[in-house]
């Protein structure tokens, strides 16, 4: 299979919509559906069922998917390690990262990175992270910047920096006021079981971490609003609507208070994550070498 089927046929593979696989691919619908017809001839099946217009992998489809996948990925390396060697002072590197650090881990990154190394360029994504994750080892990122650790395989980490988490609630709340003897008292979570949590959506880091801290401390906790961003959550708390749990160092809106807490595990480990079966380029493999100084750097052991 050569490169431009594989573009083709992962492509169809991934939209399961001959219609919008042909329009990204710009090619003509009946031209697609007969590339796909001496496909499946040659191999001897279908490789997806039918139903009406639309089309969905079946399990030869599947089997077949996942090599045309990582044929592609690889493929995608070759070229840039070729890129890389024609003028290793070019380079992409394609990096993706959850939506609360677009405001400063990735920028201050990505900024003192380029000031030694300014003709590479970036392809960013932001989303959760188990989107994010499953592109590193899709081979469509090549690097991410996730929290917490992802617990999927072939996944490589290092750690650039740990977070404490607070608890974020109303300014007008009763645990925002300090007491005069003690100061601000930290808070167990045992102590929120009847409290109204505003969380990220499933799949978001955070909301792992809070499952988690929720599950240790034997609570069910009562969730009335959730968000894809921590600005939002965090907007949310400051309106009155509920408590949050958040990473202290996020900045803050005005009308919100933070509690520190007590429980075990109360923070959240930020790395970057790569495939560890991928050869990286030149320039991914720079930059990965400069996030661990930069952590280095910021954490010296």
């Amino acid at each position: 299979m050569l490169g431009a089927d594989l573009e083709w046929f992962t492509t169809l593979a991934e939209t399961e919509n001959v219609s919008a696989a042909a329009d990204r691919l710009h090619l003509a619908q009946p031209t697609l559906s007969r590339m796909l017809a001496r496909l499946e001839k040659r191999l001897g099946t279908p490789l997806f069922d039918r139903h009406g217009k639309r089309i969905r992998l079946n399990d030869y489809g599947r089997l077949y998917y996942e090599h045309a996948r990582r044929a592609r990925a690889e493929l995608h390396a070759g070229e840039q390690a070729v890129a890389d060697r024609i003028n290793p002072a070019k380079g992409v590197v394609r990096l993706s990262f959850l939506h609360s650090f677009g405001s400063r881990l990735a920028p201050q990154l990505i900024g003192e990175f380029r000031r030694g190394s300014g003709r590479v360029a970036f392809t960013l994504y932001q989303g959760a992270a188990e989107v994010i994750t499953r592109q590193v080892l899709d081979g469509e990122a090549d690097l991410a910047l996730v929290s917490p650790r992802p617990g999927e395989p072939g996944i490589g980490w290092h750690t650039l920096l740990n977070q404490p988490l607070v608890l974020a609630v109303p300014a007008d709340h009763r645990l925002a006021a300090p007491s005069a003897k003690s100061g601000q008292r930290p808070i167990r979570l045992t102590e929120l079981a009847d409290a109204e949590f505003i969380t990220m959506h499933p799949g978001f880091g955070m909301r792992r971490i809070f499952d988690e801290l929720c599950a240790a401390a034997g609570i069910r906790p009562r969730i009335v609003f959730e968000s894809s961003d921590l600005v939002t959550v965090s907007g949310l708390v400051a309106a009155g609507l509920g408590v949050a749990l958040v990473p202290a160092e996020e900045p803050m809106p005005p009308g919100l208070a933070v509690v520190p807490l007590a429980d075990a595990g109360a923070s959240r480990d930020v790395g970057l994550i790569w495939s560890a079966t991928a050869a990286p380029s030149e320039a991914v493999r720079r930059f990965r070498d400069f996030a661990a100084d930069w952590a280095a750097r910021r954490h010296p052991r």
